[in-house]
């Protein structure tokens, strides 16, 4: 695996770039008052809630099997605030429409249709992503009784809890649009980055105050496991897979072209973090469905005890879920037929391969290794710190899979930076 020439840069270098150029320090500013609303909208509490009831509930059981959701909305869902459901019920949207686009016609005819059919199925998530919210708010907080007496109060919880979410998701397509990029992931980098800096100052706190050694070692324990992972993951972001091109000469008027080498560079995780954050949403649409039936209800117990987060079987369902959702992520953005026709249109051939149907299919084979490489690698990442948790016996402050979302979320923002670097001439970054 090579590095790409655009990630030389650390990404302190990146941002001092990026900050020198005009229009590119107004979207870093844009996105950083986004982010600064978004966190701030957060510490509103939603009407309706029982404070008393989730103040008990503080510290118990009761709310670590909504761990899912507290990583994914920065502990919003746990303090109960009109941000509680975060931007997880537009993920499920999200997963729903493109599922629903595979199995219905005039849907995957509308996405196909450009931009104008675009619109319209983005029109529709944010219509399932409001509904969803009201289901999942209402759901998870009436299992855990936390919702006033009273019809109302029911309604108030649902209605105020999406108006955050429907909030959230404007956020994000703001991000998009007008800042620096990748805004659902920024919003979900913001909530673990609260969390992780919750749960170091919690860590340091304990060791502190104990007389005994073993806070100290586990901590040190913690800050190497990060530290492993950071640059283990950083290694394999970077990674890509380089093919050799060559273009043959050819004449125009009295100019030649071609006959220079290129390389068609693959990254070896080329879906970034969406399989984690998708698997992981996916996870926590059943929680909340089975709540609804009841926190008594025989199936809410099997779920409780056999699919919290430490148990075997979440761990190998959500490795499964990520391998499937990085197979089919790959399989929408990566083209072998077009890349191969546009190679053959421009004169450029694979060594030792024919063009046409033969460079497809051996673009297909690299890829294929490189998916099913990038599925384990993000399965068994995503397992370890809980794994590892289990094993010390102690909390930690990046549970599941949030350092993997963390880092891998700062270096497509690097990379996005780069661009817009490169997009502009800016000649400084190396």
């Amino acid at each position: 695996m090579a590095k790409n020439a655009s990630n030389r840069s650390g990404v302190w270098q990146s941002l001092r770039n990026a900050w020198k150029v005009q229009d590119i320090r107004k979207k870093l500013v844009y996105t950083f008052a986004m982010l600064i609303v978004f966190r701030l909208v957060g510490v509103i509490p939603a009407p309706g809630v029982d404070y008393a009831s989730v103040q008990a509930q503080m510290g118990t059981d009761s709310l670590p099997v909504f761990d899912l959701v507290n990583m994914m909305t920065g502990s919003n869902f746990q303090n109960m605030t009109i941000m509680a459901m975060g931007i997880t019920p537009y993920i499920n949207a999200s997963i729903i429409m493109q599922l629903l686009t595979i199995a219905i016609p005039a849907l995957e005819r509308l996405q196909k249709s450009g931009p104008d059919g675009q619109k319209k199925i983005a029109k529709i998530t944010r219509y399932v992503t409001v509904g969803l919210a009201v289901v999942q708010a209402i759901g998870l907080t009436a299992s855990l009784n936390v919702i006033r007496d009273g019809w109302f109060n029911t309604v108030l919880v649902g209605v105020s809890m999406a108006g955050g979410t429907a909030l959230a998701m404007w956020i994000g397509e703001r991000v998009t649009e007008k800042g620096i990029g990748n805004g659902i992931s920024m919003l979900i980098f913001a909530g673990i980055i609260s969390n992780l800096f919750t749960g170091i100052v919690s860590l340091l706190s304990n060791a502190f105050t104990a007389v005994s050694p073993t806070p100290w070692l586990n901590l040190l324990a913690v800050l190497l496991l990060a530290l492993v992972m950071i640059v283990l993951i950083t290694f394999v972001d970077m990674g890509v897979r380089r093919i050799n091109v060559h273009f043959a000469r050819r004449v125009s008027g009295r100019k030649m072209y071609g006959g220079q080498n290129s390389i068609i560079p693959i990254r070896v995780v080329s879906v970034g973090v969406l399989p984690l954050i998708f698997a992981y949403s996916f996870m926590a649409f059943p929680g909340t469905i089975i709540q609804l039936a009841g926190s008594e209800s025989a199936v809410a117990v099997w779920w409780a005890r056999y699919m919290h987060q430490a148990s075997p079987l979440y761990l190998s369902v959500t490795a499964l879920l990520i391998i499937a959702f990085t197979y089919f992520y790959t399989s929408i953005s990566f083209q072998p037929d077009e890349m191969a026709k546009n190679l053959q249109q421009q004169g450029g051939a694979i060594s030792s391969v024919r063009p046409g149907p033969a460079t497809a299919e051996y673009l297909k084979r690299i890829n294929n290794r490189l998916t099913l490489f990038a599925a384990l690698f993000l399965a068994v990442l995503a397992t370890v710190p809980t794994l590892f948790t289990v094993g010390l016996n102690t909390q930690i402050p990046f549970a599941a899979s949030s350092l993997l979302i963390a880092v891998s979320v700062v270096l497509e923002t690097k990379r996005q930076l780069d661009d817009l670097l490169v997009s502009r001439n800016y000649d400084s970054i190396s």
